[in-house]
């Protein structure tokens, strides 16, 4: 329990925590309106223009919510505390200040492990003052304290979710980032491989010419295969002792086997432009992947879809990919983009390439990317 309460109290804020969006100042926008509305309506609220003046002044502590999310809450939990003591003990909550419950949610969700140990202190004091105070019965205060800690654990769960989500996504680039150690092993152990066959070449003909050059050919040998052995340990460790995949790299020439049509589903029809026979092994491979990871999500999520176009073009500096289907793209276009997706997106990434995925104004989802023809990293 001590290292419990040790690791929330250290706990750290989200990262990446937006400052405000539209959302904030849509219910900024409608809260004062109808706190207004509600000091004007309701004939039997005591304290009518106090009350209106409290929740109208405390709404725009929801702008800070996610930056000063204490600071927010002291200020609003402190006010409603005191007015109590202003108008005798006896005071009928608005139902606008309801909205205080946002601000428990942002202090346990956007709040650092300290921040929101002190922010429910805050509350629960400010709730044991308002009881002692205005001599509320057990089931108002068993109903309050039961809608606080339902704040509190929504934000909890929110917050932790993200987290989840975030562990997830890393795993993802990480295992993007092996399998692109993997396609750049495998180019540049081509290579080396060459020159350390070149290397023992020379060494059986240098009996003609001994000396300098067999010791030159020597050195290029234990260089490759030094070169060799290093890189190979080097993706040993980072697929973590895991089988080594002899299989060949896929080619862009590789994507006339994505066209094969299925027994259900849409077709896939691939069209090649440009000069593609150069393009770098992790370029050409990186297209695979790409192509194939949209295709495989066009034949899952495209409802009513019948046809995938896949064009792949290749100019002097880059090499031009976009892949289109034309089912019903309106239910993708709001779902969390698959980490199938986000691998695509850090390959193209890590190669100094730019990749975009969306739907079409009219109809279909549309995966398009940009890459350097000669493999040259970001």
């Amino acid at each position: 329990m001590p290292d419990l309460l040790r690791s929330t109290w250290d706990e750290p804020r989200p990262h990446h925590a937006p400052q405000r969006v539209w959302r904030d100042w849509a219910l900024v926008g409608v809260l004062v309106p109808a706190a207004v509305l509600e000091g004007a309506l309701r004939t039997d609220l005591p304290w009518r223009t106090l009350s209106v003046i409290v929740v109208v002044g405390l709404v725009p502590t929801l702008l800070w919510r996610r930056t000063r999310p204490l600071l927010m809450l002291a200020i609003a939990f402190g006010t409603t505390s005191l007015v109590p003591l202003i108008t005798g003990g006896y005071r009928e909550e608005p139902y606008t200040s309801a909205f205080l419950l946002i601000l428990v949610y942002s202090v346990v969700r956007w709040g650092s492990g300290r921040e929101a140990v002190i922010g429910l202190t805050i509350v629960i004091g400010g709730a044991c003052l308002s009881m002692t105070v205005r001599h509320l019965a057990l089931a108002d205060v068993i109903g309050g304290l039961t809608v606080v800690f339902a704040a509190v654990a929504l934000g909890a769960a929110m917050r932790y979710r993200a987290r989840f989500r975030m562990r997830e996504l890393d795993q993802v680039k990480l295992l993007e980032r092996e399998r692109l150690a993997r396609d750049l092993h495998d180019t540049v152990a081509h290579h080396v491989s060459a020159i350390a066959i070149r290397a023992q070449a020379g060494l059986a003909t240098s009996v003609s010419q001994p000396g300098a050059a067999a010791d030159a050919l020597r050195l290029i040998e234990a260089e490759a295969s030094r070169a060799l052995a290093e890189m190979r340990a080097m993706v040993r460790v980072l697929r973590r002792d895991q089988p080594v995949d002899l299989a060949p790299n896929p080619r862009v020439a590789d994507l006339a086997r994505l066209a094969a049509r299925p027994r259900t589903g849409p077709s896939v029809e691939v069209d090649l432009f440009g000069d593609l026979d150069d393009v770098h092994p992790s370029v050409g491979a990186a297209i695979y992947r790409v192509v194939q990871e949209s295709v495989t999500n066009a034949r899952r999520h495209a409802r009513h879809a019948t046809r995938i176009e896949v064009h792949v073009a290749a100019d002097d500096t880059s090499v031009h990919l976009r892949v289109s289907d034309d089912g019903d793209g309106s239910a993708r276009s709001t779902a969390t983009p698959g980490y199938g997706l986000i691998g695509m997106f850090e390959r193209v990434t890590l190669l100094g390439g730019t990749c975009a995925a969306g739907p079409d104004p009219d109809r279909g989802w549309t995966v398009t990317a940009t890459l350097p023809r000669n493999g040259s990293t970001a």
